[in-house]
């Protein structure tokens, strides 16, 4: 037993210490103190002054320490890199890290895993440096090299032998077989307290004979994969920075010389994707000169000039990617490439099923493979996300290696897969609506009711968008406009203008490819709608007169459905009479036909047009007519609006907000922010009329919280709110 384990024990059983206790003071393990006392380690420096302190020993326990080292057992080495001055943030992960060095015997190594360029190197070495003086035998750092651009990878004898010529074996002295050297390793380790950071990993294998045996070793590796096959080992993944961090390590790179606004930076570090290497790169070239940041911002900015723009001449994103990529087998790229085809969001694992075309438990397993090397991330979820640099890589040089035929066929079973969801969906949310006969592949349906399938469309319309897209791209006509015409039914409802727009115009291209007259008549009736809700009634009403020649060409019996879509622009554009026969004249058909709901709609319109004119009890009889046929929640909170408002119209005001508040409680069960910010300006009018401005304004103010934007042209209580204000 050494002097200071004898007297670190003397002085804590004099204080009436546990060894729980002062470890929990110092802090380090119970198990550490304990080999400290009885002599097996000594201890560091940055320790014995823990236990002096904390046993309040007057300098008695660090003189001990430093004579105990004595000649006869020198510090060990020290081969940590030089840190760097910009690091930042990471506070979580280095306390993680802290805990596993320091605080516990069952881990003695620990992964720090992450995607290329995350600062794995980086925050190893920062934790290594915290706790150097607890490992007084050495504190040793070795890059193996495992992705290292241009260099081979070392083996396990390879790194068996510069670990073993570190520690001072002469070569003549390394045995020349794998076992010797491991063996020698660990009697030379026996006894000792070592940090070892083995940096730069491929494989568990490139490590295995590596992992010290002795309890005071410590061992940080860095890795690009996660190494499950190290199952005693403590993982550690490191994701992007926050927002913040990310701010703050490129304002400490580019220092006071870069002029940059706060939103300037914030975009900048968007653009990077939060990687701290790209950030450090872009800071990089700021400082370097030549650029100025709105220069780079625009460069960064275009998915074509991004990552060629992460480039500062000796550190690339791209080329660090690239090191990733090329130690994929064959299949693995090949999915890779085909993700590149997915629209820019997490993907569904069974799109990314159907997108494979592999039985799902083959593309779990390459999932698996590309999840493990940080190409791709499989959250709990079940989602499939990728990184936006990793995206933008694997469209460069992923997919062109997949050849055209695979694409296109892949292409087309995420589009069937998209089509065949969203089909089922509306079926769920609009059972009564008319849909094009649709032929898809069967596919597993997430859809238990009307509200998860809202869910669904809530959360994924942004992606079917880029899918309507990809379809046209890949000349899947047909798919490409039925897809497109079952979505109307989600923008309709949330007002979404903008995509319900520019997939209509893809839609009615790929229809016209495809020679189906009857599909581009009905992708036109609804461009019409769209042009109208956005207040261009001449288009709306081009559209709709276009799409009645296409039905009438079709001789499919539809052209109804575009002279009653036609008559609502006629209404908005003032022209009632015009508005009125077409819509009596659809009205007459659908009632021949046994359309319900298109008679019920009809109706609808006729009231608007027929209390525009002052004819309040007809509108009235057609708008109650209408709501005893419908049977959505979202027809009949449409229809209650209408009679609230001819009721207002008429200044029959007590009615006007009865119906108002009824359509308020609806639409807050059925979930339409558009009728309810309707109803609640609705009472707002009815309030303003009475000469009660305070009660109008604060229902006003309540309808503006849900940001729904009116056209006055076409809701009259727009209209009535502004006059009325």
């Amino acid at each position: 037993m050494s002097a200071f384990g004898t007297e670190l024990r003397s002085l804590r059983e004099r204080a009436g210490m546990s060894l729980t206790t002062l470890a929990k003071l110092v802090p380090t393990s119970k198990g550490y103190l304990s080999r400290i006392e009885n002599g097996k380690v000594n201890a560091s420096r940055g320790i014995a002054a823990a236990c002096d302190r904390a046993l309040d020993a007057k300098g008695r326990l660090c003189a001990l320490a430093t004579r105990s080292a004595g000649p006869g057992r020198p510090p060990g080495p020290v081969g940590l890199p030089a840190g760097t001055r910009h690091f930042v943030g990471r506070e979580t992960e280095l306390a993680r890290l802290s805990a596993m060095l320091l605080h516990q015997d069952a881990v003695r190594v620990c992964v720090v895993h992450g995607m290329a360029g995350v600062g794995k190197t980086a925050v190893a070495i920062s934790a290594a440096r915290a706790v150097i003086d607890d490992f007084p035998d050495g504190c040793l750092f070795f890059d193996l090299r495992g992705h290292t651009p241009g260099a081979p990878v070392l083996t396990a004898e390879e790194g068996l032998r510069r670990v073993l010529g570190l520690v001072d074996v002469p070569g003549e002295k390394i045995p020349p077989d794998v076992e010797g050297q491991a063996n020698l390793l660990q009697t030379l380790l026996r006894g000792r307290r070592v940090l070892f950071v083995f940096d730069n990993v491929r494989t568990a294998d490139q490590v295995r004979l590596l992992l010290p045996a002795e309890p005071g070793c410590r061992v940080i590796i860095t890795s690009r994969g996660r190494l499950a096959a190290l199952d005693d080992a403590w993982p550690v993944p490191l994701d992007v920075l926050p927002q913040a961090e990310a701010v703050a390590l490129f304002r400490s790179v580019a220092g006071p010389s870069v002029a940059a606004d706060d939103k300037a930076v914030r975009d900048i570090v968007a653009c990077c994707g939060l990687l701290p290497l790209a950030i450090r790169i872009a800071a990089a070239r700021l400082v370097a000169g030549g650029w100025t940041t709105a220069g780079l911002l625009g460069r960064l900015t275009s998915q074509d000039t991004r990552l060629s723009s992460l480039n500062d001449g000796e550190r690339s994103v791209e080329a660090v990617f690239k090191v990733s990529y090329d130690a994929l087998p064959a299949e693995q790229r090949w999915l890779f490439g085909l993700l590149a085809l997915h629209p820019a969001t997490a993907a569904e694992i069974t799109a990314v099923h159907a997108l494979a075309g592999l039985a799902p438990d083959e593309t779990d397993r390459l999932l698996d493979r590309l999840h493990d090397a940080h190409l791709v991330t499989r959250n709990q979820a079940g989602f499939i996300e990728v990184h936006d640099l990793t995206r933008m890589f694997a469209v460069r040089y992923a997919l062109p290696e997949v050849s055209r035929t695979d694409q296109t066929a892949a292409a087309g079973r995420l589009v069937d897969y998209a089509l065949a969801l969203v089909n089922a969906a509306d079926e769920l949310v609009e059972p009564q609506r008319f849909r094009p006969e649709v032929t898809t592949e069967e596919h597993g349906l997430p859809f238990e009711d009307t509200g998860t399938a809202l869910a669904w469309l809530r959360r994924h319309w942004p992606a079917l968008v880029q899918v309507v897209d990809l379809a046209a791209r890949f000349g899947h006509h047909r798919h490409c406009w039925q897809l497109t015409l079952v979505l109307r039914s989600y923008f309709f409802r949330e007002r979404l203008l903008d995509p319900w727009i520019s997939t209509h115009e893809l839609a009615l291209t790929s229809a016209r490819q495809a020679g189906d007259v009857s599909g581009a008549a009905m992708i036109l009736n609804n461009l019409g709608m769209a042009r109208l809700e956005q207040g261009d009634l001449a288009e709306a009403i081009t559209c709709h007169n276009r799409a009645k020649e296409y039905f009438d060409r079709a001789g499919n019996g539809r052209g109804t459905t575009a002279v009653s879509s036609r008559a609502w622009a006629l209404a908005a554009e003032g022209d009632l009479v015009a508005a009125h026969r077409d819509l009596t004249s659809t009205l007459a058909v659908y009632r021949r036909t046994a359309r319900t709901r298109n008679t019920a709609i009809a109706l609808r319109g006729l009231a608007f047009v027929l209390a525009a004119m002052g004819q309040f009890d007809e509108a009235l009889a057609h708008a109650h007519e209408a709501h005893g046929l419908l049977k959505l929640p979202r027809d009949a909170l449409m229809t209650i609006n209408c009679i609230a408002w001819i009721h207002f119209r008429a200044g029959r005001l007590d009615e006007a907000e009865h119906q108002y508040q009824s359509a308020v409680t609806l639409a807050e069960l059925d979930g339409s922010e558009y009728e309810l910010a309707r109803a609640l300006t609705g009472v707002g009018n009815v309030a303003a009329r009475r000469g009660e401005p305070e009660v109008a304004r604060r229902r006003w103010e309540e309808a503006d919280e849900y940001c729904v934007q009116f056209n006055p042209r076409l809701l009259g209580e727009a209209q009535a709110r502004a006059e009325l204000a």
